[in-house]
């Protein structure tokens, strides 16, 4: 039934205005529509997501966005890193850390978040 229809991440904020300035001048994003001062969508390839506000941001301890990157990974991890974005360092069994990304079984993946602690990371696939 929902196979065929897109799906929308939600990232959830306490200051919309600080969310905006981390998504669209650290990340590049451009928005795409809003609503007044309580959500933000912004376009990212074929997809969208959106930030909202919400008194539970913050509260999510998993990944909540990923984007796909290929074999960009290591230039997206050092433009970001120029722009300020601080990564996650974790000691993962089978994984190893190399400058800001991991390494393990194929993948290398790097973590960061945003102002309200919603993990977001890029992927080598």
């Amino acid at each position: 039934m929902l196979a065929r229809t897109d799906a929308i991440a939600n990232l959830a904020v306490k200051d919309l205005e600080e969310a905006r300035d981390f998504y669209e001048n650290i990340l590049g994003f451009t928005q795409a529509d809003s609503e007044g001062d309580e959500l933000v969508t912004y376009r990212s390839g074929a997809t969208s997501f959106n930030v909202y506000r919400s008194e539970y941001a913050g509260t999510n301890k998993a990944t909540a966005v990923t984007w796909a990157v290929g074999d960009r990974i290591e230039a997206v991890a050092e433009a970001l890193a120029a722009r300020g974005v601080r990564f996650e360092h974790f000691e993962m069994d089978g994984m190893t850390l190399r400058g800001d990304v991991h390494e393990g079984d194929g993948m290398r993946v790097a973590w960061f978040k945003d102002p309200d602690g919603n993990i977001l990371n890029i992927v080598s696939g």
